[in-house]
């Protein structure tokens, strides 16, 4: 089973301790400058996380290799309707530079990490449907729920570049999923399609305990937090 670049939620953090702790003054040494600057970090780091300027790769199981030429990306509606899309006409769509930080459930933090690829809002826009909610499904196997609206509204991308760069397979390449408001495992690795519904239905990681939506500024990790 495979999974985005996130694993357990009570695990280790890759590279070792949990980090400096969010917040707090700078010591009185230091330059207003540093202080500033120590101010900003604290801003865009979400509780309980420390950030990293490595991207590690953490996944449940193997890495696929998906030929692009054999790639689709493919949403059905609650009424199994389906809409598919190849590699080259998903190219073919209107591309979007985006920068973002992003948080990993397993407490490092990213920040200003540079994509590209097709928003969510495009592959949506001439899909008929009255569903609330979505389960993104991997090659491989890896699924993960999401409120449709959490898809919607300039919040969500399918993504093929990272850092200038054709995403590789052990970051999700071909194409992954990008949600950067949530926890990093909501961003599917390998993604291949979106089902859409009328109910809510975890996914692999929130059937055996994290939490169903994870809000990273809420530390919705686990079910119950």
């Amino acid at each position: 089973m495979n999974a985005p670049a996130d694993r357990s939620p009570t695990g280790p953090s890759p590279g070792g301790p949990a980090g400096p702790p969010s917040g707090g003054a700078a010591p009185s040494g230091f330059s207003p400058g540093f202080r500033g600057r120590a101010r900003q970090v604290a801003d865009r780091l979400p509780p309980g996380q420390y950030p990293t300027e490595s991207f590690p790769v953490l996944s449940a199981g193997p890495t696929p290799r998906i030929d692009p030429d054999a790639w689709q990306f493919t949403v059905t509606t609650e009424t199994g309707a389906a809409h598919t899309w190849t590699w080259a006409q998903t190219m073919a769509l209107p591309q979007e530079d985006t920068v973002r930080d992003i948080h990993c459930v397993t407490r490092w933090s990213k920040f200003g990490t540079r994509w590209r690829g097709v928003p969510l809002d495009v592959f949506l826009a001439d899909v008929d449907t009255a569903a609330t909610h979505a389960v993104v499904s991997s090659y491989g196997g890896y699924t993960t729920n999401l409120p449709l609206a959490d898809l919607r509204g300039g919040k969500a991308w399918l993504v093929h570049t990272y850092d200038g760069f054709a995403l590789s397979p052990e970051h999700g390449g071909p194409a992954r999923l990008l949600v950067p408001h949530l926890y990093f495992w909501k961003s599917a690795k390998w993604v291949r399609g979106l089902r859409l519904g009328l109910r809510d239905e975890p996914g692999f990681w929130e059937s055996v305990g994290y939490h169903d939506y994870g809000d990273p500024w809420r530390e919705q990790r686990v079910r119950g937090d």
